[in-house]
């Protein structure tokens, strides 16, 4: 169990499958883009412990930069984008694979797309660690997907509640 402020989380998904996972998509990214040299943005705070196992098992020559944006309060998304951090490479005609920690209602996500789209790149996918099929509010195209999960709340393996909670390597659920 983990304690975080005034919430109770219980075990979710193990550290061991969390990397068995990581290791499948970066096959398959290793694959789509085996004679490219794409850039990874990756969404901060949240998705950087998924996009360093993940860049350490790519292959291929590749890039990686940060981008920051929230959108949550507490264990709820606010679905306003407030961009913190922006990105300052050229996007223009490159492969793009936008990282991310967690889709749930894909508010967030297609704001991001939609400002990356308008630099222009030659192509950009999406890989997220977790995907909460139940909450989407808008439509996305995820290229990449560790796990559909439930619409519930989860922490640990970079992902927080408020603030706090993402230095484990497990991943767990509000308990109910």
């Amino acid at each position: 169990m983990l304690t975080i402020h005034d919430k109770t989380f219980v075990p979710f998904i193990a550290a061991h499958e969390i990397q068995q996972r990581i290791t499948a998509l970066a096959a398959q990214i290793n694959a789509d883009y085996r004679d490219k040299q794409p850039l990874m943005v990756v969404i901060l705070n949240g998705a950087v412990l998924f996009a360093a196992d993940l860049f350490k098992q790519l292959t291929m020559p590749c890039e990686i930069t940060f981008l920051r944006v929230s959108s949550y309060q507490k264990t709820g998304s606010t679905g306003q984008l407030k961009q913190v951090l922006g990105l300052s490479e050229p996007i223009t005609d490159r492969d793009i694979i936008v990282v991310e920690d967690i889709v749930d209602t894909g508010l967030t996500l297609a704001d991001v797309c939609e400002q990356l789209r308008e630099s222009r790149p030659a192509t950009l996918k999406v890989a997220t660690l977790l995907f909460k099929p139940e909450a989407l509010k808008r439509p996305l195209d995820l290229d990449y997907v560790g796990f559909d999960i439930e619409n519930r709340f989860v922490v640990g393996y970079g992902l927080d509640y408020d603030g706090l909670g993402r230095n484990t390597q497990d991943i767990f659920v509000l308990s109910e």
